[in-house]
This record gives structure tokens, C-alpha cells and sequence, in this order.
């Protein structure tokens, strides 16, 4: 069951940020990072001070979106930096709430929830795009000839019930003269994708780099609605590494230590994809290490993608997305898309 949540858009967690209103506590670490001159001891650490203990908090179940993360503590990208770095799963609050609360240093986050989290006043910020491009859609079984957004009508859709899901169905539909208000919606839950198609639904949201992928290596032919097939505003950064404005401010140098191992890791993955992906399976036994080998080849390309390095982020996203996200009414007022996220702290 792991695996299929893996795959699946987490929005309970995107939606579940318009009702925070924590302020930001300080954060849980202790310390600066390295200066760039001070060289590594033999426990990793400098010859000055120990290795600095953070936590980078996942948005979901492992999967190859993480692979980079994984590298870079496996590998010892996060030390040569002069960190100590403990990956962690979320727990009921969610990955957004802990980075916000201060509990945890880093989380992985959506461009989607960052920008909710923000119009609530909750300071998230975005330090990276995880994936240059959104790579997730609509996914059917072949056999139901779901192949364009006009072809929802007389459909079942299962979702988590979110009002964004509606949003982004309607505007797709809309491209085709479509009517969203033809498509059945339910919601349900964490079901698997490949059950829920052949009990409850027609189709749903997935990441093709992992349910696709999957589908794939289970012989399951299925067609793919791309969201950016349809609107260039639903090209947004999903998933991001995130961290918060007290980290920023009071801590920037474990900042962007953690940045650039994160960094490191991820070119790593770009590089060395199958190599990357038996990181992952060992820190990780239970994954399906046929699926893992497959979507990390699948996706490793376009973690940098057309980007000049991995992770950077442009201001136009922010905007095109926040501006989508305010004209479906999803948000109260509009973003002030420069704060919610930064490159300053990608290496050169």
C-alpha cells in the first residue's frame, strides 16, 4: 500500500494549510554550518565543531522525487557540508505544519501548498524546484478512451475531495467547450490507482513518474491527461524543498548547507540514475526496487531539465500559478510571489 500512495497527489496536505495559523517558532537546530575553508575531520564533521543535526521532513511515502535527499546523506553530500541529516516521514499534521512550527529544519513541499500556506500567513518558503516541470496528469485505463479533457464528461472521477481538483478539471475542460459539471466526483482516499480504476472510478490524478511508470511494468496501458499539455499556468513546481523565513533569517548558513547537498545529491541522481536508485532501495527495502530502477530512469531527466542548474526557480511560475489559483477562486487574495520562494541559496 505504500507504493500506491507514493504515486498518488497528495492534496489533503496542500488544503489542510488553510486552516494554520501558527507562528513561526524557532527552529530545533543549534549552530552554523561550515565556512567553505574548513576542512572535514574524520567524523565528518570540522575541525571547529561537529556535524550539525537537522531533519528534512518527506511530503509523502519514499519514492525517486526523494532519491536526491537520499544520495546526499548516503553519499556524504550533506557532510562535506557539515551537516548530520535525519530524512523523516510526517506525521497527521502534515510535512508544511512541522517545517512551519519549527520542529523540523526542511521539509519537501508543492508550489501548490506553499502558495495557500502563504495567503493563510503562514511563512513558508520554496529553496528549490525538485522537478523542473509538473510531470503529473489525469491517467485512465486505455480501455475507456479517456484521452482528452472533453472526454471527462459521463466520467467518474476519484479525488480527495479538494476544491483545487475541481478547479483544474474544469479548467481543462473548459479548453475543449467541456462541461465540468458532467463529471461525476468522488473521493477516494488512498485507494490504489489500479484498484480503484477497475471497481470505483474512471480516472485520476497521478505522477507518472511513479503510477505511470508502474503501469507500465504491469503491462497496464493507460492514456495521460498532462496538465501542461492544456495551460501553461498549471506548470508549476511540484514537488519543492521548503524550509521557513526564521530559518532563513536567523540560520542561513545550515540554510544553505543543506541546499547545496541537497543539490549535489540531485545532480548526482541526473548523472548516475542507476546508481541513485539502488541508494534509495537500500535505505529503503520495502520499495519495490523493480519500480524504483524503473522511475528513477524514467524521471532522472527532467529533475534539472531545461533549467541552467537543478533547483532554480523562476518568478513567472510563482506568478502564472498563484494568478490561476486567485481567478478559480482557491485563494482569498493574491500572492506576493517574490517571498514565497528563493534561489539564493542554490550553489553557482
Amino acid at each position: 500500500m505504500m507504493l500506491k500512495k507514493a504515486g498518488r497527489m497528495s492534496w489533503r496536505m496542500a488544503g489542510a494549510m488553510l486552516v494554520i495559523v501558527l507562528a513561526l517558532a524557532g527552529c530545533g537546530s543549534n549552530g552554523n554550518a561550515p565556512a567553505a575553508s574548513e576542512e572535514p575531520n574524520e567524523q565528518g564533521g570540522t575541525a571547529d565543531k561537529p556535524l550539525e543535526k537537522v531533519q528534512v521532513v518527506l511530503d509523502w511515502t519514499p519514492n525517486t522525487n526523494h532519491t536526491g535527499l537520499y544520495v546526499a546523506r548516503d553519499k556524504g553530500f550533506f557532510k562535506e557540508q557539515g551537516l548530520d541529516v535525519e530524512i523523516i516521514q510526517p506525521g497527521q499534521s502534515g510535512a508544511d505544519q512541522m517545517v512551519a512550527s519549527g520542529s523540523v529544519q526542511f521539509g519537501v513541499s508543492y508550489q501548490e501548498s506553499i502558495t495557500m500556506a502563504r495567503i493563510a500567513g503562514v511563512p513558508l518558503v520554496s529553496l528549490a524546484a525538485v522537478i523542473q516541470h509538473n510531470t503529473s496528469g489525469f491517467a485512465s485505463p486505455l480501455a475507456k478512451g479517456i484521452d482528452s479533457p472533453e472526454k471527462f464528461e459521463g466520467k467518474t472521477y476519484g479525488g480527495w475531495g479538494a476544491p483545487v481538483e475541481e478547479a483544474v478539471i474544469q479548467s481543462l475542460m473548459q479548453e475543449k467547450g467541456a462541461d465540468v459539471g458532467k463529471v461525476n466526483m468522488i473521493s477516494i482516499g488512498d485507494s490504489d490507482f489500479f484498484t480503484a480504476v477497475k471497481r470505483d472510478i474512471d480516472f485520476a490524478w497521478i505522477y507518472y513518474a511513479w503510477t505511470g511508470v508502474e503501469a507500465e511494468l504491469r503491462g497496464e496501458k493507460i492514456n495521460m491527461v498532462y496538465l501542461t499539455d492544456y495551460s501553461d499556468k498549471l506548470d508549476y513546481y511540484t514537488p519543492v524543498l521548503s524550509t521557513s523565513e526564521a530559518m532563513i533569517k536567523d540560520k542561513p548558513d545550515i540554510v544553505k548547507a543543506f541546499t547545496a547537498g541537497a543539490a549535489k545529491g540531485y545532480q548526482f541522481a541526473i548523472g548516475n540514475p542507476d546508481e541513485a536508485a539502488e541508494i534509495l532501495i537500500k535505505a529503503e527495502p520495502d520499495l519495490n526496487a523493480e519500480l524504483v530502477r524503473a522511475s528513477q530512469k524514467w524521471l532522472s531527466p527532467k529533475y534539472q531539465d531545461d533549467a541552467p542548474r537543478w533547483g532554480e526557480q523562476k518568478l513567472s511560475v510563482w506568478e502564472n500559478y498563484a494568478s490561476w489559483m486567485f481567478e478559480h477562486k482557491l485563494l482569498e487574495k493574491e500572492l506576493e510571489a517574490e517571498k514565497a520562494f528563493t534561489n539564493e541559496f542554490l550553489p553557482e
